[in-house]
C-alpha cells in the first residue's frame, strides 16, 4: 500500500498536472470504486474541474470547483492513478501507485481501469485498481469533514507533538510499538515499510510493549518518523512494484532502506543478519543488534 511519501509525491505530481481543467466525459467501469452512486459520480464530473488536491495521511481529497461535493480518493493495496496525455505524437505518462506491466500502462484503459477522467485539453486520469479495494467516491463536505476526523495528526504538523506522543505509550501501553504507530487514527500517513525504517531508525523493536518504551526511546520514536518520512519524500517514495511518480519516475527509497524486505541481508549498520516476523499481522522487519 502507497504511504505518506508516496501519496504525497503523488498528490503533487497531479496537482501540476490536472487542476482546472475541465473534465469532458466520465467512464465509470465498476461501480463498487464509486461507492455504488455511478450516475451521481458521473453528473457531479462531467462539465467540472478539480480546484484542489489534498492529502490526509493515505487519502486523497480531489475538490471540485461547482457544486458542494469532493472526491475522496483512497488506492489501498493495489490503485493506481495514471494520467496520460499525447503532445506533439509524444505521449506524456505519469503515474503513481502499485504494479502494471508496461503494455498495460501502455493500453489505457484496460481490464483494471475502474475510473476514467476525459479533460478538455486531451489528458486523461485512469483510476486502476486490480483486487478493487481502493475508490473514488463522491463525498460533502460533513462526511469530508467527518472522515477526517477519524485520522491522527499529520506528522510534519504542528499538532504532532512530543507531548500528545508520549501520551499514546500511556493510553495504549498494551499495544505493541508498530501497531500503534500503523493506526491511523494516531498518526497519520506511517504504514507497513516506514513503520519498520522508524523502529530501526529509533533502535526499538517493533513487537515491544509501547508501556515498556522508555521516555528516551519515545523520543527518539517520535524524532525519527519526520526524519525517515522526509526521506523518503526526498526520493519519491520507495519502489515496490514499479512505483511510479506523477513524472513517470520511479521511487528509489529502496536503495537507502536499512531493514525493511532485507531479511536475511546482514545490517548496514552492525553487520548482523536481519530477521523477518509478523507484528499487528504484519511482516516485520528488524535487526535484533541494532535494535532493543
Amino acid at each position: 500500500m502507497p504511504e505518506l511519501p508516496e501519496v504525497e509525491t503523488i498528490r503533487r505530481g497531479l496537482v501540476k498536472k490536472i487542476l482546472n481543467k475541465k473534465i469532458v466525459h466520465v467512464q465509470v467501469y465498476h461501480h463498487t470504486s464509486v461507492g455504488n452512486v455511478k450516475t451521481k459520480f458521473v453528473q457531479a464530473l462531467t462539465g467540472n474541474s478539480i480546484a484542489a488536491i489534498e492529502r490526509r495521511g493515505k487519502l486523497m481529497v480531489f475538490q471540485l470547483k461547482k457544486g458542494t461535493k469532493s472526491v475522496l480518493a483512497h488506492l489501498k493495496m493495489t490503485g493506481q492513478l495514471i494520467y496520460e496525455r499525447e503532445i506533439k505524437k509524444r505521449v506524456e505518462l505519469v503515474a503513481g501507485g502499485h504494479k502494471l506491466s508496461e503494455s498495460d500502462i501502455e493500453n489505457l484503459p484496460n481490464k483494471h481501469t475502474r475510473v476514467a477522467l476525459v479533460f478538455s485539453d486531451g489528458g486523461q486520469l485512469f483510476f486502476n485498481d486490480m483486487r478493487i479495494f481502493g475508490y473514488m467516491k463522491l463525498a460533502d463536505a460533513p462526511v469530508v469533514a467527518k472522515v477526517l476526523q477519524n485520522f491522527g495528526p499529520e506528522p510534519f504538523s504542528k499538532a504532532f507533538t512530543f507531548f500528545y506522543f508520549s501520551l499514546l505509550f500511556i493510553k495504549r501501553s498494551r499495544a505493541l510499538v508498530k501497531a500503534l504507530l500503523l493506526n491511523q487514527e494516531l498518526v497519520a500517513g506511517l504504514g507497513n515499510i516506514y513503520a519498520d525504517e522508524v523502529c530501526f531508525c529509533a533502535g526499538v523493536r517493533p513487537m515491544r510493549r509501547a508501556g515498556d518504551v522508555t521516555k528516551a526511546e519515545q523520543k527518539k520514536l517520535f524524532d525519527c518518523i519526520p526524519k525517515i518520512l522526509k526521506e523518503a519524500l526526498f526520493h519519491r517514495g520507495t519502489t515496490f512494484r514499479n512505483f511510479l511518480d506523477s513524472s513517470g519516475r520511479k521511487g528509489n527509497y529502496t536503495d537507502f532502506l536499512r531493514v525493511y524486505d532485507r531479511d536475511g541481508e546482514p545490517c548496514k549498520k552492525c553487520g548482523t543478519i536481519i530477521k523477518k516476523t509478523r507484528v499487528a499481522g504484519r511482516g516485520t522487519h528488524f535487526c535484533p543488534t541494532c535494535q532493543k
